[in-house]
């Protein structure tokens, strides 16, 4: 069965996750703190962790951070912060996704089992694609063993920036949108948060540019989406 771990202080909220997952097949434990989240997530094996930002102690923000730090593990955000800004900054410590409160219980349910099938695909029990390796100007692009290389340098990315960037290249000199590559790199349909994948690209061309202001592998075509220029 799937372990997950909700860290949530609302009580009432907190039941109410946990009775959908329940209800879902999961096996939930409940924090309501964020120390003690911290110390659950980091000492304990779980498939999802759902995080509340505003927790006594620790908040969520740092939580995530934290966790992001030592596993690869889905991360989804249950808050009432409805300004873009935090949501910028979530997907920037490492989220996986963002649900506002008040939020539907079925939905969240349906996201964590969309995140979880692509971690799942992602530790290998997805067939290998044809073109396992990617050589563009410098850069090289190890598919099978999801390792990337800016002029012989292995370069550290995580897992939804790898997804991304092997998709880009992938399609050379072709234009996709931010709700297109939304919908194709995160698995949920369009009418989800689209913020996540500028912060991608963004932290792409930190880690592959020699210049990140004038990039030349991942280029913005303003009003259209983006291109890997080849």
């Amino acid at each position: 069965m799937t372990r997950i771990l909700i860290i949530e202080d609302e009580t009432t909220i907190a039941q109410l996750e946990r009775d959908y997952f329940e209800l879902n097949g999961f096996v939930v434990d409940l924090c309501h703190t964020g120390n003690e989240g911290v110390q659950r997530a980091l000492q304990e094996d779980y498939s999802l962790i759902i995080i509340d930002l505003q927790l006594p102690g620790m908040d969520g923000f740092e939580l995530c951070r934290r966790i992001r730090e030592a596993k690869e593990v889905p991360i989804l955000i249950v808050s009432a912060k409805k300004e873009e800004i935090d949501k910028i900054r979530a997907f920037n410590l490492g989220a996986d996704d963002y649900v506002t409160k008040p939020f539907s219980p079925s939905e969240l349910v349906a996201r964590a089992k969309a995140h979880l099938t692509r971690y799942e695909r992602l530790l290998g029990k997805q067939k290998p694609s044809a073109q396992d390796e990617i050589h563009i100007r410098g850069l090289f692009i190890d598919r099978a063993s999801r390792r990337v290389f800016v002029r012989n340098k292995e370069v550290a990315i995580t897992n939804r920036e790898f997804d991304l960037l092997a998709f880009l290249a992938s399609n050379p000199n072709r234009v996709f949108g931010k709700e297109d590559l939304f919908e194709r790199i995160w698995g949920l349909d369009s009418s989800g948060d689209i913020a996540t994948v500028t912060v991608h690209v963004r932290k792409l061309r930190e880690k592959l540019e020699v210049d990140p202001s004038n990039p030349q592998y991942i280029e913005t075509v303003w009003g259209a989406g983006y291109r890997f220029t080849v």
